[in-house]
């Protein structure tokens, strides 16, 4: 899922995202709570009719971005009190609140309110923010079932649990009982990739999906690289979402079937090739990496423009292939074919 995170994928429109390929776009609550409102998107029709997207959308909870923004903040049992990016003024964020501000913004998928501890913390803390995000969890899900019960019959939003339990088994086995005992449509993993062990990110992605149900959609959030993706998706994950392919993409890198490429790079200036010869996007088809370099190191907001989309379309064409091999019964083969070409240079990293 692209990120757009305030209601916009950075340095695209709509169309652009279409073109190449995106079927959701992930928005984020905490930022668009603070501006425009939920109350204005509301009135507008919703975070799609709003922004001119005519697919579905899905949105965070916040509840990373309140504890990982804010410098004044206050957590406890009942919510998080925390201070906008914006002006300094102080907001409160309970797990009723966070669903009721979702339900307003009218994205297809929403997501419960967590307490996301960083990779770094103890076991106790840890602990402490699993014990709240299921707390919160069933708060969450018991305001959303009253809202549904009163809502429109042809609304189809749908809420998904989160599981936390840091970098320790015990935790996320415990995590993943609880919240699976609450039976949401759909489940995310997250508090993993905020900062551990690529090994360790592996091993919890791959433990934790294993306690999810079969039949229902698994959420890896924050996710992220090629190769993190596809190792992911062999432990049974379905869903990711991530800035890296955008964020980068305007600090002049972008991902390719070749590995990733630092077109920024001076090795770039007089380079005819496109960012990646086995690509068929329509930036590939007509520009090459010394324009696109020689844009980016003029400030040109083209460059952002052109480096976004292809990264985009890239991301959206793997999804694509690994769901195809997955129909085939190829996978395995796949991946360790687009792994082979991918890390076999790493062209201009």
């Amino acid at each position: 899922m692209p990120v757009g995170t305030a209601g916009s994928v950075k340095a695209l429109t709509c169309a652009d995202l279409e073109e190449a390929g995106a079927e959701i776009v992930l928005g984020n609550s905490y930022h668009l709570y603070l501006r425009p409102g939920h109350e204005l998107i509301s009135r507008h029709g919703g975070l799609a009719a709003f922004t001119g997207w005519n697919k579905p959308t899905l949105t965070d909870s916040g509840g990373f971005q309140v504890m990982s923004l804010s410098e004044k903040l206050k957590i406890t049992d009942d919510g998080v009190t925390f201070a906008s990016i914006h002006d300094g003024s102080m907001h409160h964020f309970t797990p009723e609140r966070v669903i009721e501000i979702q339900i307003a913004l009218g994205a297809d998928i929403i997501m419960s309110f967590d307490q996301c501890p960083p990779a770094d913390c103890d076991r106790s803390f840890a602990i402490t923010a699993l014990e709240r995000t299921t707390a919160w969890a069933k708060r969450g899900k018991k305001y959303f079932d009253a809202n549904a019960a009163t809502a429109p019959e042809e609304n189809t939003q749908q809420l998904y649990g989160i599981l936390q339990g840091w970098t320790d088994k015990e935790l996320r086995k415990q995590s993943a009982e609880e919240i699976t005992a609450l039976d949401f449509p759909g489940y995310a993993i997250g508090g993993l990739a905020v900062g551990e062990d690529k090994n360790i990110l592996y091993d919890m992605t791959d433990y934790t999906a294993d306690l999810l149900p079969e039949d229902k959609p698994r959420y890896l959030m924050g996710v992220g690289y090629p190769e993190d993706i596809l190792q992911a998706v062999s432990c049974g994950v379905d869903m990711f979402d991530c800035v890296l392919p955008t964020r980068n993409a305007r600090t002049g890198l972008v991902f390719t079937s070749e590995g990733p490429l630092v077109f920024r790079n001076a090795d770039c200036a007089d380079d005819n090739r496109p960012f990646d010869p086995n690509c068929d996007c329509k930036v590939c088809r007509r520009y090459s990496r010394a324009y696109i370099r020689h844009l980016y190191n003029q400030s040109e907001i083209t460059a952002q423009i052109l480096a976004t989309y292809h990264s985009i379309y890239f991301y959206q064409k793997l999804m694509g292939n690994i769901r195809k091999a997955i129909a085939s019964g190829v996978f395995d083969t796949f991946r360790k074919e687009f792994l082979e070409l991918y890390q076999s240079s790493k062209i201009g990293a």
